[in-house]
């Protein structure tokens, strides 16, 4: 009896020590490692995104395609994984958009235009396939594929680890940046497929609020082959409330846009 606890308790300090030794932890560093073990940073990287129910905010928004640059005002609120909602405003509210994971609402004042329906919205100008998730993602500096699914590559930079999906995926395969010291993500860039078409997003700088990382400042470029778009989105006065409303209600007697 007395030798089987005990090798009983050998076995389990046995397993405990092999387990130890299987798991790898990532510490911070100035400069990335090289062939880094890609599933134990996957795992940091992921212990690092915001978990947040209700977002609000204020954003600074610019647009620059090169010969114009525009800039509104947006409110901007988000229930995690339910609704986004975004009021954008010229001295006077000009326009709101509300999306949830089955439908998209939008309407401007000027043309007096509005759209209801699917994701045709945002997918048919980019010939991209972007479902909410996508959407909300790049508010919170999350990328649009996960490094701790399926097979990643590292490609070699003395600024930042830099994965790339491997195998065949149908969709985006996005080119990751995260920050060594940090393990934020700072830019994600892709390829629209079957097209010339160039998106990259920048995640310029964060804050922290209640022990959650944030972008507070993302800049997104689209590349059609011959011109450039950059949209800047600069963040103020972010905070989490329990109750948020979102109004949205199409006026009376606007034009449907149609696709």
């Amino acid at each position: 009896m007395k030798n089987l606890i005990k090798n009983t308790v050998y076995l389990f300090l046995l397993l405990i020590v092999f387990q130890a030794c299987k798991s790898i932890a990532i510490l911070p560093t100035n400069s990335p490692i090289k062939n880094v073990n890609i599933e134990a940073l996957a795992s940091k990287i992921r212990s690092n995104y915001p978990k947040v129910n209700n977002v609000r905010s204020r954003i600074k928004a610019t647009y620059n395609n090169g010969k114009r640059k525009q800039q509104i005002i947006v409110q901007f609120r988000m229930e995690s994984k339910k609704k986004l909602w975004l009021s954008a405003t010229m001295i006077i509210p000009i326009a709101k958009l509300l999306v949830t994971p089955n439908k998209v609402s939008f309407y401007e004042k000027f043309q007096k235009t509005y759209f209801e329906g699917n994701y045709d919205l945002i997918n048919t100008p980019f010939n991209t396939n972007f479902v909410y998730s996508d959407l909300e993602n790049i508010f919170l500096g999350k990328p649009f594929l996960n490094p701790d699914q399926g097979r990643w590559k590292q490609i070699s930079n003395p600024q930042y680890y830099i994965l790339i999906p491997q195998g065949k995926r149908p969709g985006i395969k996005p080119t990751l940046f995260f920050d060594p010291v940090s393990f934020l993500l700072k830019e994600q860039r892709f390829f629209v497929p079957g097209t010339n078409y160039n998106i990259t997003i920048k995640y310029l700088r964060h804050i922290k609020i209640e022990g959650k990382s944030l972008p507070s400042f993302i800049e997104i470029t689209f590349f059609d082959g011959n011109q450039s778009q950059t949209l800047e989105l600069e963040f103020n006065r972010i905070d989490f409330i329990e109750n948020l409303n979102f109004p949205f209600e199409i006026p009376n007697g606007y034009s449907k846009i149609k696709f």
